[in-house]
């Protein structure tokens, strides 16, 4: 795909044989940004923003909420604990297409927001468990230690297990980032104004306009995957041990 997008529309299908240098081009990606130049259309820059806002947003508040769900369930112990765990250990099973009919319902007054785009995203089953797994391994002299010295549990949680945790933290932030940024069938359901499209869903309606340009589809595909892996490259350092952790652990 990166091999085509620098090709010729031409030869953009003609696989690693016809590469040469002689051959790169840069007009695949300024004739697909061409093609966004309208309020009909929409900008290229808008879904690109828009992919950004829903899926910071819903990684940020997602490390918050999942995490402290995580240590609750790890940690606390209060009336409902297990039947919350087991909750979660359904929702992990459960495919999103079983529950997505009642959220377009739920959340049908906020179509074409982004709102909408990030709202039933933040808490995640899987994350939850990833947290909880990674917890359940962790050592608890240091918590009563804080504990003896008078730490109540928000500030155990933030000054000892936040520090402690960040192989699982990397490893929830590549996942649920890689979840958000590629979400398809969600937007196609909730969202048609081109002012708040994301990326996923703009690039299946890219493909299906004339004319078909396969070196601008390859390069629509570059720009939309850089992303992850730039996320993947700054937090792999973390995202092995954090997986293999959670794995052990759970």
């Amino acid at each position: 795909m990166i091999l085509g997008s620098f090709k010729p529309s031409s030869h953009a299908l003609d696989g690693l044989s016809a590469f040469a240098p002689t051959h790169l081009t840069l007009h695949n990606y300024s004739g697909m940004l061409g093609r966004f130049d309208s309020s009909s259309t929409g900008y290229f820059g808008q879904f690109y923003l828009t992919s950004l806002i829903v899926s910071l947003v819903v990684v940020g508040g997602g490390l918050v909420v999942n995490s402290m769900a995580g240590y609750a369930l790890a940690r606390l112990r209060w009336r409902g604990r297990q039947a919350v765990l087991l909750s979660v250990i359904v929702l992990i099973i459960l495919p999103f297409q079983a529950i997505a009919v009642p959220l377009y319902y739920m959340l049908n007054d906020l179509r074409n927001t982004y709102m909408v785009q990030f709202l039933p995203f933040i808490a995640n089953a899987m994350a939850i468990y990833l947290f909880y797994t990674f917890f359940m391994g962790l050592p608890k002299e240091m918590e009563e230690a804080a504990s003896i010295d008078g730490a109540g549990p928000w500030r155990t949680f933030v000054t000892i297990i936040v520090p402690m945790a960040k192989p699982a933290y990397a490893t929830v932030t590549i996942l649920t980032f890689l979840t958000s940024w590629s979400s398809f069938l969600w937007p196609v359901m909730m969202v048609d104004q081109p002012s708040v499209r994301p990326l996923p869903l703009e690039i299946s309606v890219f493909q299906g306009q004339p004319p078909y340009d396969w070196g601008q589809i390859f390069a629509f595909g570059v720009l939309m995957v850089a992303p992850v892996l730039l996320v993947f490259l700054v937090f792999q350092r973390w995202f092995v041990s954090g997986v293999a952790a959670s794995a052990v652990k759970g």
